[in-house]
């Protein structure tokens, strides 16, 4: 008997249809998205301050059923959304509910990376003041803010703003908590006995870096009030605080500290002559063959330049700061008398300088 095997039929699947290209928005209108680039901003600081996204769960709602949870107008609440929906913060269902997209969730005040605080400090009330004056900072080179607000920046922030200091110290915290275990992750400490964070804030990093090698030592330099809010980690009776010297200073003036490797991680945006003392006070202090690794968000060679040329401009305006392109933080190292080598992205928006101080 002659058994016939049963014919395989395959079935080639349709082919998905390729949705058309998105339409590029004419020079025109465009300009004009920019022009109202501040309802945009003010859009996404209003939806942090409600909490919107963190009154949406994971299922889809109306405006009215978040409305009543985050306690405003429905209608008014609708088109908030809407017009955050446009940039893909939020989506808008078919039947005319709203769900959370990546973006919205970064809202979220219980994401681990959570971009809330960062959102809100760079829409403080402070910063609608300052920047209609951008052109006088390009004009003269200089901070408006002593004029416009009659003071220092710090010295308004922690005299007149409380509510917008505690703003910018949980954004400084999130953002150094979540980069930390990136630099964690980047850095060799083959060789590496005692570690040296500089201008170090409460410490993260080094926290982040010692928790990785359990055979290493640190130290921690910023200025007195911030080390006294040092990362509980590092403080007496934390995990850490065996291997931990806590040093209160200003490394502008000098770097009291002695280490293998020194890191140095988004300081260097004051003034060139803060900078340039920094870096040099740093080769006077570490021994030939020291290692330093500098740490910074450049205007150039990155993803985020949107981000980074923006915050430039913000530095421009707060204190008369920038941040660095590739070519000026090189020749600021190599001034210093630093040995300048590999320069690897940490991440999106950081990029890490190797440096070695010359016998």
């Amino acid at each position: 008997m002659t058994t016939v095997s049963p014919t395989t039929t395959t079935h080639t699947p349709p082919p998905v249809p390729t949705p058309p290209p998105v339409p590029t928005p004419p020079p025109a209108m465009r300009l004009r998205e920019l022009a109202f680039g501040a309802a945009c901003a003010a859009a996404v600081r209003a939806a942090a301050r409600l909490r919107v996204a963190d009154a949406l769960g994971e299922s889809p709602a109306t405006a009215a059923e978040l409305a009543k949870l985050v306690n405003t107008e429905p209608v008014p609440l609708q088109r908030l959304l809407r017009a955050l929906c446009c940039y893909g913060v939020f989506t808008e269902t078919a039947d005319g509910k709203f769900d959370h997209t990546e973006m919205s969730r970064l809202l979220r005040e219980d994401n681990p990376n959570s971009l809330r605080y960062i959102s809100l400090w760079c829409t403080e009330p402070w910063t609608w003041e300052v920047w209609p004056r951008l052109d006088d900072a390009v004009r003269s080179g200089t901070a408006v803010f002593p004029e416009t607000f009659g003071k220092e920046f710090f010295d308004y922030l922690h005299q007149d703003a409380a509510e917008s200091a505690h703003v910018f110290n949980q954004a400084m915290t999130t953002s150094s908590m979540q980069s930390a275990l990136d630099v964690a992750e980047l850095l060799d400490l083959t060789g590496v006995s005692v570690v040296a964070d500089i201008g170090g804030g409460q410490g993260h990093v080094l926290a982040s870096l010692l928790e990785k090698h359990p055979e290493v030592r640190g130290t921690l330099l910023d200025l007195p009030g911030v080390v006294a809010k040092a990362d509980a980690r590092l403080r007496d009776g934390g995990p850490l605080a065996g291997r931990v010297h806590i040093v209160a200073g200003d490394c502008r003036e000098s770097i009291p500290v002695e280490a293998d490797l020194y890191i140095i991680k988004n300081i260097l945006e004051w003034d060139d002559d803060s900078t340039r003392r920094t870096l040099r006070n740093v080769v006077t202090a570490a021994r030939p063959g020291a290692r330093v690794v500098i740490i910074e968000n450049l205007v150039d060679d990155s993803p985020s330049m949107r981000f980074t040329t923006a915050m430039d401009l913000l530095l421009l305006l707060n204190v008369g700061g920038a941040k660095h392109s590739r070519d000026s933080l090189v020749g600021r190292m190599s001034d210093a008398g630093l040995l300048v080598g590999e320069v690897r992205p940490v991440n999106a928006y950081l990029h890490a300088f190797e440096c070695v101080v010359p016998d």
